[in-house]
């Protein structure tokens, strides 16, 4: 059976962030329809470890209205594609001021792969070196954190950390080491 294919395409919105487009779609049976798909580049995770603490920042998601700990993470500006290290290695620096002396890649995740095209890679960064972030405009609000493991456990648990991407990540990390 044949696969979804477009017929046609046509971009409705676009930001600095991301583009969003109304496809004409032949689904396998052969009947048409249309399907809605946010096109964003793609992001770097990044899992900061030192000993048993993993670096968070904490700010609004405005989608949410609330404030929010996640994993340091994020995409090139302009919606420019980086090589996910070299984007890694940046995102890390700018939101937490971190340098990883061992960048270390664990996996890939889709963000949410029946509305968008984002894709992103997640890695473990070590021998972490502290500096002052480098925050883009719309991180003013951001800060960041160490938090035990245990810690961050409990916040999963609790509700605290809900960010599907940083709760994956944190799973590909358990996943290589053997967890």
């Amino acid at each position: 059976m044949q696969p979804i294919t477009a017929i046609s395409s046509r971009e409705v919105y676009r930001n600095a962030w991301m583009t969003v487009r109304e496809d004409v779609i032949r689904r396998p049976d052969g009947s048409t329809g249309i399907y809605g798909v946010v096109d964003k580049p793609s992001y770097a995770l990044i899992i900061a470890v030192d000993g048993d603490r993993v670096a968070l920042v904490e700010q609004f998601r405005y989608p949410l209205g609330e404030r929010r700990w996640e994993f340091p993470q994020g995409t090139a500006p302009g919606r420019a594609e980086l090589d996910p290290a070299e984007l890694a290695v940046r995102e890390l620096r700018e939101e937490t001021g971190l340098r990883a002396g061992s960048l270390t890649a664990l996996g890939r995740l889709d963000i949410a792969a029946g509305m968008s095209s984002q894709r992103g890679w997640a890695f473990l960064a070590t021998d972490i070196t502290e500096g002052d972030p480098d925050r883009e405009h719309e991180e003013q609000d951001m800060h960041f954190d160490w938090f035990t493991r245990a810690r961050f456990e409990e916040m999963i648990r609790a509700g605290e950390v809900t960010d599907a991407q940083s709760i994956a990540a944190y799973a590909l990390l358990l996943l290589a080491e053997g967890r």
